[in-house]
């Protein structure tokens, strides 16, 4: 985990860079109640791991605790050869997100999967993709 710090004027912003490697996320959900924004970065290159980025992601999109913040999702390695575009990125949530839903068996419960009262659709409708690229920004 890394933690960065930004001073303005009348604003202090912390920022923790906290990995998305499957051991850690674990201490995710410690973050949350002191969260006023989630920035989720995706290596846009990795179509492999793809659908556990998507698993990872939908987490976060139903975790009751960030329901109502901010959420930015950022495509990384937009500068890389084979790099997903932001469209392409979008489609491939939204594909996988039909699957999931064409194969759900209806046990979800609010708050956590498909059935949460149109939440996660508002959510979904205003989710901003941002693609970017640690060499040309």
């Amino acid at each position: 985990m890394s933690v960065g710090k930004i001073s303005l004027p009348s604003t202090t912003l912390h920022f923790f860079d906290l990995g998305g490697q499957r051991d850690i996320r674990s201490i995710w959900p410690k973050y949350y109640d002191e969260c006023h924004a989630v920035v989720f970065v995706l290596d846009a290159v990795d179509q492999a791991r793809l659908s556990e980025t998507w698993e990872v992601f939908d987490e976060v999109l139903n975790s009751p605790r960030l329901l109502n913040l901010p959420l930015l999702l950022l495509a990384n390695k937009q500068d890389a050869p084979g790099s997903l575009s932001v469209a392409e990125i979008r489609e491939s949530f939204d594909a996988w997100t039909r699957a999931k839903r064409s194969t759900d068996d209806g046990e979800n419960t609010p708050g956590e999967g498909w059935d949460d009262g149109g939440a996660r659709d508002e959510r979904m409708a205003s989710l901003d993709v941002m693609g970017v690229s640690a060499l040309e920004g």
